[in-house]
């Protein structure tokens, strides 16, 4: 059932070709947003390239009575994401969301990381973040300096390796917690331009997880709750990309089949102050019996 939420709105998603994204696009659209679908159309760890699932995902809109045009250029670029947005002002004369998806993985241990993997998943996922939102807050402050202050929407896009650790990803956990890094700045940073920033932490059944998760991914059997399909990810950043979710800024969410959690990040836990210097037996001491009143940490994904 939909609602139109999302009615006269602009959506921008990226990495919108497949997975996650063609979701979130999909949704937007069945909500009545108008939508900028960019994808590079690259393979799982990033190689290759084509404009045909972004062309897709505009199909589909199309045919179901939506507005819909698609970007192809790479957002990990000064000039790629610059003209992201300028195709959501060009086409629909406005921007109001901006979903922050596309990456790709190059897993490995950290002994078998190598710098270009490590170097490919952090301007993917980190700079593929930070300049799409740059150019788009740069839009919204000339807005809001011009008197049109928007109601403006950023949802990024992290995971639970960011938030705990996932065992083989190094590269993806480092990126992905400093997308919460960025969100929690940029939403700061922001709110004074009518921007709100959020995070999600999604689970899904997706080319960059079916391998990973092929135990506990399968597709259901026809009628039965598909738990992890992209789809039950997307409605929360359907509520977060429209204006119903005015006053929500510089949260995480993770969001996974049903489940909706308020991610609750780093607060200061049992402290201890000398007034002086310690010493670096005093410290450890001090620190062990802070430990013992601390709450113990979750498991890191894939730790045994």
């Amino acid at each position: 059932m939909t609602t139109g939420i999302c009615t006269e709105r602009v959506a921008v998603v990226t990495g919108a070709g497949r997975g996650l994204g063609r979701a979130h696009a999909l949704a937007f659209a069945a909500e009545g947003a108008r939508v900028v679908v960019n994808d590079l159309g690259v393979g799982p760890d990033g190689t290759g390239g084509a404009r045909g699932p972004a062309q897709q995902v505009v199909d589909e809109i199309r045919a179901l009575g939506g507005e819909a045009v698609a970007h192809g250029g790479d957002i990990a670029t000064a000039d790629g994401a610059a003209s992201l947005i300028a195709t959501a002002v060009d086409a629909f004369g406005r921007l109001d969301t901006l979903v922050n998806n596309a990456g790709f993985l190059r897993d490995r241990m950290l002994v078998n990381l190598d710098e270009d993997d490590w170097d490919a998943v952090m301007r993917v996922h980190l700079k593929g973040h930070f300049l799409p939102l740059r150019h788009a807050a740069a839009h919204w402050r000339a807005e809001a300096k011009a008197g049109r202050t928007p109601e403006a929407r950023v949802i990024n896009t992290s995971s639970g390796a960011g938030l705990l650790g996932s065992v083989g990803q190094g590269n993806y956990a480092a990126a992905k917690a400093g997308i919460v890094g960025l969100t929690l700045v940029a939403s700061a940073e922001m709110a004074r331009y009518g921007v709100q920033v959020n995070a999600i932490a999604p689970a899904a059944r997706t080319r960059m997880t079916e391998q990973t998760f092929a135990d506990t991914m399968a597709a259901p059997e026809d009628g039965a709750f598909d738990a992890m399909a992209p789809q039950n990810v997307s409605p929360l950043v359907v509520w977060l990309g429209s204006s119903a979710s005015a006053g929500v800024t510089g949260r995480v969410f993770e969001a996974e089949a049903g489940r909706i959690t308020v991610m609750e990040g780093w607060r200061r836990g049992p402290t201890a102050d000398k007034g002086a210097r310690w010493t670096p037996a005093e410290a450890g001491e001090t620190a062990l019996e802070l430990l013992a009143e601390a709450e113990s940490p979750q498991p890191v994904y894939g730790a045994r």
